[in-house]
């Protein structure tokens, strides 16, 4: 008796439709769907998360940093977790291990440390791609919103319209 579990980023329906996915083994392996949005859309989930992923921490290596900042905290919900989930538990690990004192802060993250590079960029959907490159964008130009739309080529409305589209604001 055996049961599976397992995971996609795919659409299995439409994959299964286009011919890239058996439809029979769809059958099989389909018995409870759960629809999981990434975590740059749940970014209400991260607190508890790093919470979770810290105490994990500290049992496998012992004593270590038992809280995070509220500056940590705010730059880990900013940031937009293309690695999801198993992003944000190696994220949590390294601190834990790199942090100095009892709490872990901004510097702890290493978050530019593991920003996407252009193979990671090819491969994730449009909308979190263009998501990146805005937030990249606003970060060179000092948050300036008409800089980072020149940048990139748009009008201040339509990089407006984007900024809400991706739930950013001039200070992300």
């Amino acid at each position: 008796d055996v049961r599976v579990i397992s995971a996609t980023n795919a659409k299995l329906s439409e994959v299964t439709e286009a011919g890239g996915f058996r439809q029979d083994l769809l059958f099989r392996l389909n018995t409870v769907e759960i629809d999981l949005p990434p975590l740059r859309h749940r970014v209400e989930d991260i607190e508890a998360l790093c919470t979770l992923f810290l105490g994990q921490s500290r049992k496998r290596y012992g004593e270590g940093p038992a809280v995070f900042t509220e500056d940590a905290l705010r730059e880990l919900k900013k940031h937009p977790w293309p690695g999801n989930i198993r992003e944000l538990s190696h994220v949590v690990e390294r601190a834990s291990l790199m942090a100095s004192g009892n709490r872990i802060d901004t510097k702890d993250l290493q978050l530019n440390a593991v920003s996407p590079g252009i193979d990671d960029l090819e491969a994730m959907p449009l909308e979190q791609a263009e998501r990146l490159l805005i937030q990249a964008a606003l970060q060179r130009n000092g948050q300036n919103v008409l800089e980072a739309a020149r940048e990139l080529g748009l009008s201040r409305s339509a990089m407006y319209r984007r900024l809400e589209k991706h739930g950013l604001n001039e200070t992300d």
